[in-house]
């Protein structure tokens, strides 16, 4: 593997449970790029609503209180952090009570206006590039992307990666939900779960981690070349018609 690319914004999407998080960290490591998990953003305001008594089944009561919080992404795929008004939200916004809410949290307009900003704002600012995932990345925060992977796998595979993550939970419910969950994503009227249409698909049922990212390593490896030839072929098509 590179250890560096030069910068590049690489959106990887796909549902729960598709090695999104583990495969984007990996490989923004690998190639020095930032990393962004877009996912722990909604977590982290869904935590918040609950925490602060918005009734998160009222989208009025929601759209009120979207602009409160102040979310702050670290962007280090080595060690990534969220905070909350200042306070550490990493370990909160992983519950399951968290898991059973953001759906309903993150399909309110105004949520979608406000973190759909942040995200922007940070990509912009990344300097040696990054690698931004979740759900809508794509299609509608960063349509321009250089380049767009799709993550998909089973939901049985989904299930027993994600019940490894939360502890304690039953892999059949956490199918269930899943599936519920991905209903919800795909068919919400504001930036729902898709793929885009000049999106690589990888499906990792039958893969382990590290051939995942490997493959996508590679994949941002051969379009940073194919970029740089392409720029060599403009450069000199320029200089010969500056002759």
């Amino acid at each position: 593997m590179s250890d560096t690319v030069e910068s590049v914004i690489v959106a990887i999407d796909g549902p729960a449970g598709t090695g999104k998080s583990s495969t984007s960290k990996a490989v923004a490591a690998a190639l020095g790029l930032s990393y962004l998990d877009t996912g722990a953003q909604y977590r982290a305001i869904t935590w918040w609503m609950i925490t602060n008594g918005v009734d998160v089944q009222d989208p009025a009561a929601i759209a009120t209180a979207a602009g409160k919080p102040a979310i702050v992404s670290g962007t280090d795929p080595a060690a990534p952090t969220i905070t909350v008004d200042g306070l550490d939200a990493a370990g909160p916004i992983r519950t399951q009570e968290v898991s059973s809410k953001v759906s309903a949290v993150s399909a309110v307009p105004e949520v979608r206006a406000r973190i759909t900003e942040l995200q922007r704002s940070i990509a912009s600012a990344a300097e040696k590039g990054i690698v931004v995932e979740g759900r809508d990345i794509g299609t509608t925060v960063l349509p321009d992307a250089d380049l767009k992977i799709f993550l998909t796998a089973s939901p049985e595979a989904r299930a027993a990666r994600r019940s490894g993550e939360l502890k304690g939970s039953d892999i059949a419910a956490t199918r269930e939900a899943l599936i519920k969950r991905d209903a919800a994503d795909s068919s919400r009227k504001t930036s729902p779960l898709a793929k885009a249409d000049d999106a690589v698909e990888v499906d990792t049922t039958e893969l382990t981690l590290q051939q995942v990212i490997e493959c996508v390593v590679t994949l941002v490896e051969e379009h940073s070349a194919g970029a740089e030839s392409r720029r060599s072929a403009t450069d000199h098509t320029e200089k010969r018609g500056g002759r």
